[in-house]
């Protein structure tokens, strides 16, 4: 999955999550200044983006995430590790 797809998937789960049009989501927006989520929101969005992306995001974690750039580019990390521990647990196997 390319950067550009993560990000588009992103925003398009944000979008969802928090019922606000897409063209209102930038990488600057604040999750709570700008596009209006509360706690819970921010919770049931974090959890969408794990089921989303098969990832796990620590408690600590989730709490620094306060833009939409900021999530994307924790998940593009997120995603590569994954992608990259996969990759190692196959190669293992041979």
């Amino acid at each position: 999955m390319t950067s550009s797809e993560i990000a588009e998937k992103v925003i398009d789960i944000i979008a969802e999550e928090l019922g606000v049009s897409r063209s209102e989501i930038t990488l600057d927006s604040h999750f709570v200044n700008d596009l209006g989520a509360d706690s819970l929101d921010q919770i049931e969005l974090v959890m969408a983006l794990e089921d989303a992306f098969q990832i796990q995001i620590p408690e600590e974690v989730a709490e620094k995430i306060q833009t939409v750039g900021q999530a994307i580019e924790h998940i593009e990390k997120a995603v590569a590790g994954a992608a990259e521990a996969k990759g190692q647990a196959l190669s293992d196997e041979t």
